[in-house]
């Protein structure tokens, strides 16, 4: 068997195929609940206080050290490529298989 993303790719297609109407839809659920858990982390890389800083109750303070967040524009991007992914690939496991597809 070969090894390239073509094969691995139809098999999974394949596997789609085989799946009814209900299992779609709960595979594009999931899917979205994945992309949302992911952008969600990717908003907020960078946004929590970097090692080192804090403050001490005892008087010895050290220097606070200021979260650099993602800019807006950059987590706009992140959460449009994440929706697109997830409407593409609802497209593609929501269509129906072409072996149903045959003439009525």
């Amino acid at each position: 068997m070969r090894a390239d993303g073509n094969v691995a790719t139809f098999g999974l297609m394949r596997r789609i195929d085989t799946l009814s109407k209900a299992q779609r839809i709960v595979v594009v659920v999931a899917l979205g609940l994945a992309l949302e858990v992911l952008g969600s982390y990717l908003g907020t890389l960078g946004s929590g206080a970097e090692y080192g800083g804090g403050f001490s109750p005892f008087g010895l303070t050290l220097e606070p050290s200021l979260p650099v967040a993602l800019k807006p524009w950059l987590r706009l991007i992140i959460w449009l490529v994440l929706i697109s992914v997830w409407a593409l690939a609802s497209v593609r496991v929501l269509r129906p298989s072409a072996e149903r597809t045959g003439p009525r």
